[in-house]
């Protein structure tokens, strides 16, 4: 069984539900900023045109996105994917789901979530 690091925030679902909207705004705020970004680019070969400065603007805005739900004591497994330490294994959320409703252990991984009910 893998050990948790011992300086993680552990969080009851309570916590979980108190932070959660925080989590889900800022990630909706990221991707809706991708989305602009990507939505003004008007065919192929602008996209070619600009590939590097469109992947430097995406990526400043996952660092961010990144960044801020760490913050918030969370933990980013992937893009718009977060999970909050329970002490036991992790509450799971990923973009676009509507709540936090599974769970998984420190080994299983996104793969092994269980829901919640």
């Amino acid at each position: 069984m893998a050990e948790r690091p011992r300086d993680r925030r552990i969080f009851s679902y309570d916590d979980v539900l108190t932070s959660f909207p925080a989590v889900r705004d800022l990630t909706r705020a990221a991707v809706s900023q991708i989305e602009a970004l990507t939505n003004r680019v008007r065919s192929y070969d602008e996209m070619e045109d600009r590939r590097g400065e469109l992947e430097e603007s995406i990526q400043r805005i996952v660092d961010a996105w990144t960044s801020e739900v760490r913050s918030l004591g969370c933990e980013v497994k992937g893009l718009w994917l977060v999970d909050w330490d329970s002490g036991d294994g992790y509450y799971c959320w990923k973009y676009p789901e509507e709540a936090v409703c599974h769970f998984h252990g420190y080994d299983e991984g996104f793969a092994g979530r269980v829901p919640l009910n």
